[in-house]
């Protein structure tokens, strides 16, 4: 199976933690043992939040703002490569990306170019590799009829479909933006129509059931 995981910055930590960073190696490297190919894509986090807040506060441009943001998430996604087997570089393009997939069965990379998140860089690499599976670990347990840390009473869905999805988290692109799945990449996914799920990477073991297809936050199909 071709999977790609997108790791939110804020699962790692800020720093990241290396107790996450174990975690997460131990299951790419499970999966790419038991056969599945594993495209990964790492967040710049609360890091990348506070480069976007200092530049924004310089007078830099929103552009300016994305940029510095991407290099906070090559950075992570360059020590989580490191673990995995030693890269000294990640990809900074999507040929880049699929080359380095198509020689190792596993790559890792970061964010992409301004404008855009690392849920759109994951949702675009899914489309051009042909993914069977994205997997999106975050830092709430899937997706909710609204967002839970503003509304209490906010409710968990288990499956829903894209044109759903788009409903809740349809929107536009800004520097910064913390959102369960950016809008950006949920445009992409809803025309796509790659299955995906959408779970709590406090648990990196959970990434693995739902690759098996278990029952694990929400399922978007």
């Amino acid at each position: 199976m071709k999977v790609v995981l997108r790791i939110g910055g804020s699962v790692l930590g800020d720093p990241p933690a290396a107790k996450i960073v174990n975690a997460y190696a131990e299951v790419i490297s499970d999966l790419n043992i038991e056969g599945d190919s594993v495209a990964v894509v790492v967040g710049g986090g609360g890091v990348s939040r506070e480069y976007i807040k200092s530049a924004a506060a310089m007078g830099l441009s929103p552009y300016q703002q994305d940029t510095v943001a991407i290099h906070a998430s090559r950075l992570n996604a360059r020590l989580v490569a490191m673990k995995l087997g030693g890269v000294s570089s990640v990809p900074t393009s999507i040929d880049g990306m699929l080359q380095r997939l198509a020689r190792n069965r596993v790559a890792v990379m970061g964010g992409l170019k301004p404008g855009i998140t690392t849920d759109t860089v994951a949702a675009i690499v899914a489309e051009r590799w042909r993914a069977d599976l994205m997997v999106k670990a975050s830092d709430q347990s899937g997706i909710y009829t609204e967002d839970p840390r503003v509304n209490k009473r906010a409710r968990k869905l288990d499956r829903i479909t894209y044109e759903k999805m788009k409903e809740i988290l349809g929107g536009s692109h800004r520097p910064g933006i913390h959102s369960i799945v950016d809008p950006i990449a949920v445009d992409r996914l809803t025309v796509s129509r790659i299955r995906l799920v959408v779970l709590n990477g406090a648990d990196a073991k959970a990434v693995v059931r739902a690759v098996r297809g278990e029952k694990v936050g929400t399922v978007v199909s």
